[in-house]
């Protein structure tokens, strides 16, 4: 391998001749919700859906995407540095637009992106269709990053091309998940810990997603603005007590610059600062295999969610309800972004399947809504899947 001045490494033979197909998972996040924009603590696992981005190179100057799953073909001119068009091709242009910001201009190329992530479930299918683009093009440019700068780029796609408010959270578990765990991540040191899912009693559950099938109108909007009230309160707590950011923070603080931030403020830190908690905690519950422990976490996390954050709704409180009362069910919660999308239940293994089926049932009785439910164990995350085309041996 050859070093590069822009900190990345190349080959020495840059020219691929065949076609490259990159994959990378979805990802369901167990606990710790909306606080990977504040420098908290996130819990998310890689799960068995995944994008598969085909790369293939051409001669004309070029680049084409293209998908089975998605409608109009997008052509660019190798010069081109339009913005966002508000459609699906905006997550690879955004990444290869990052890449070329810095330094790294794949040579011309068709990418087209299948795969079977469900769409708009909180299941993160715009991250996996980032990540997957990234890893193809950066093994047809034969460019070796790291962990974190792959999950970087991939961010800055969304927060800055596409412009969605996102935190590092699902591009960096998508990259770095490991098969069996969890990832427990600092979202402001990008330190990581995976932690295992395959441990005592919790080796006998398994996670069940239950997308609801909804997602309402208000998401993007109350999205943006609930990370604007939690920046506010942020802000407060850092002038007083010289924190870096909630991350920090302890709910004590929080208690006493309560005057000084409005309601709405106030309450979206309460979640995240607990939110925080409730990560560490469920650490020692993983390693002690403990799913009475871990269950009762996500309750009280979705609970946060619910009063605190303002993110769920009807459809998906009724889910966390009965998923409850259904044998083998040891916790539920709301996952994802909100006001809609899906809810994440810790199952007693030999009762998944009628968990799910009951579940759909009874929401189907109540909603007329026919949901999905997914039955997942930890996966290996796109860096691991990955391993040999990132060699780039030709």
């Amino acid at each position: 391998m050859l070093p590069d001045s822009h900190g990345f490494t190349t080959t020495a033979d840059p020219t691929p001749r065949r076609a490259i197909k990159c994959v990378a998972p979805a990802r369901v996040n167990l606990l710790g919700e909306h606080t990977d924009y504040t420098g908290g603590l996130v819990l998310p696992m890689a799960i068995p859906f995944v994008t598969q981005a085909t790369i293939s190179p051409r001669e004309d100057g070029l680049y084409t995407f293209t998908s089975e799953l998605l409608s109009k073909t997008l052509t660019l001119d190798h010069t081109d540095r339009s913005p966002a068009r508000g459609e699906w091709s905006d997550y690879p242009v955004g990444v290869l637009r990052k890449l070329q910001e810095r330094g790294i201009e794949p040579q011309s190329f068709d990418l087209h992106i299948t795969g079977n992530v469900p769409f708009a479930a909180g299941l993160s299918s715009s991250a996996s269709m980032e990540v997957a683009s990234a890893m193809a093009m950066l093994a047809l440019a034969t460019v070796l990053l790291t962990i974190e700068d792959i999950a970087l780029l991939c961010q800055r796609a969304e927060n800055e091309y596409v412009e969605s408010p996102c935190g590092i959270m699902d591009q960096f578990v998508i990259v770095a998940a490991k098969a069996g765990h969890a990832l427990l991540l600092d979202t402001r040191s990008l330190t990581y810990d995976h932690l295992p899912m395959n441990k005592g009693r919790l080796a006998e559950t398994q996670i069940v997603v239950c997308n609801s099938m909804v997602k309402h109108s208000v998401a993007t909007g109350e999205y943006g603005m609930r990370r604007i009230e939690s920046e506010e309160g942020q802000a407060i707590l850092v002038k007083k007590f010289g924190v870096c950011d909630l991350g920090d923070s302890t709910l004590q603080q929080l208690e006493s610059a309560k005057s000084e931030m409005s309601d709405a403020a106030f309450r979206r830190c309460r979640h995240i600062i607990s939110d925080n908690a409730r990560v560490r905690q469920a650490k020692q519950a993983m390693f002690a295999g403990h799913p009475v422990a871990f269950g009762q976490l996500m309750l009280e996390g979705h609970a946060s969610e619910r009063d605190d954050f303002e993110c769920s709704c009807e459809e998906i409180d009724f889910l966390v309800e009965i998923a409850t009362t259904l044998p083998g069910c040891f916790g539920a919660r709301l996952t994802g972004g909100g006001f809609g999308g899906s809810t994440v239940n810790l199952v007693e293994r030999t009762q998944a399947d009628a968990f799910a089926t009951a579940l759909k049932a009874a929401y189907k009785k109540r909603f007329d809504i026919a949901a999905e439910a997914y039955v997942c164990d930890a996966v290996d995350g796109a860096m691991l899947r990955n391993a040999d085309v990132l060699q780039v041996e030709r």
